[in-house]
């Protein structure tokens, strides 16, 4: 007589669930708002990018906001132009005015934020900006990111490094070195410049050696998630087919104290 076997509804549930964390896990590990290039000259002024990425599968994003570090306000800070996108900057009052390479400064740019554009599931956006005079007195810039999606969810890049483990929502890191060889002439064309000349960023397809790096660290983690997202899924499998048998020799093993 041939008996039906029924599978505990909370074991299939856990397995789904199991699977589903892991698979969810791994799709956003690399989807992190970073600045590029990583580094930049103390005391000089730095074209730079932040690199903000949408992995999301259903959602686009559609506002960015980066928080500058208001215990080191910039007399410069300005924006490169996206098509489909507005750009705002908000200042701030300083509680006790700052000498700079610009004069006696005042107030400073808190934060810039970025909308009215939209980033679409698996595509990313670059957002550059030129900042100075960069601090002498530090080795790090943190900067806070905040980063909307149309759904309404709100990702908060705001940790900052925390030892050897890196934090889940890492904030962009900007890292502070002294003057290289080679670099005086144009660390002073730099500052003559002046407030109003924007160096020009360089394209995509022209993306610095850093960025194609940090693009194949991604993907690097991104693939090494997926892996982890098998094994997990192929685990729960496993463990499901263990279940099923236990109970078939239960209910075996009954129907033949049965007969």
């Amino acid at each position: 007589m041939s008996r039906t076997i029924r599978i505990p509804a909370r074991l299939l549930l856990s397995a789904v669930a199991a699977g589903a964390a892991v698979l969810i896990a791994a799709g956003h590990a690399s989807a992190h708002v970073t600045v590029q290039p990583g580094t930049a000259e103390k005391g000089g002024v730095s074209t730079l990018a932040f690199h903000v990425p949408n992995e999301d599968d259903t959602s686009a994003t559609t506002k960015v906001e980066v928080y500058l570090d208001p215990d080191t306000p910039l007399s410069l800070v300005s924006t490169r132009p996206v098509p489909g996108w507005k750009v705002r900057l908000e200042k701030r009052k300083l509680a006790k005015p700052v000498k700079s390479g610009h004069g006696r400064l005042t107030e400073a740019v808190s934060k810039i934020t970025w909308s009215g554009g939209t980033i679409a599931p698996q595509q990313f956006q670059r957002f550059d900006v030129v900042l100075g005079t960069l601090p002498t007195d530090t080795d790090t810039l943190v900067f806070k990111a905040v980063q909307t999606y149309a759904d309404g969810e709100v990702v908060r890049w705001i940790e900052g490094p925390s030892g050897a483990r890196e934090p889940q929502h890492p904030a962009p890191v900007l890292r502070l070195t002294g003057p290289q060889e080679g670099d005086a002439h144009q660390h002073g064309s730099e500052h003559a410049a002046g407030p109003h000349t924007q160096s020009p960023a360089p394209s995509p397809s022209t993306a610095p050696a850093s960025d194609l790096a940090s693009d194949d660290t991604a993907r690097a983690i991104g693939t090494t998630g997926l892996l982890i997202a098998l094994v997990a899924l192929a685990l729960g499998s496993f463990g499901l087919f263990l279940a099923l048998n236990a109970t078939g020799r239960r209910l075996s093993a009954r129907g033949g104290r049965t007969g």
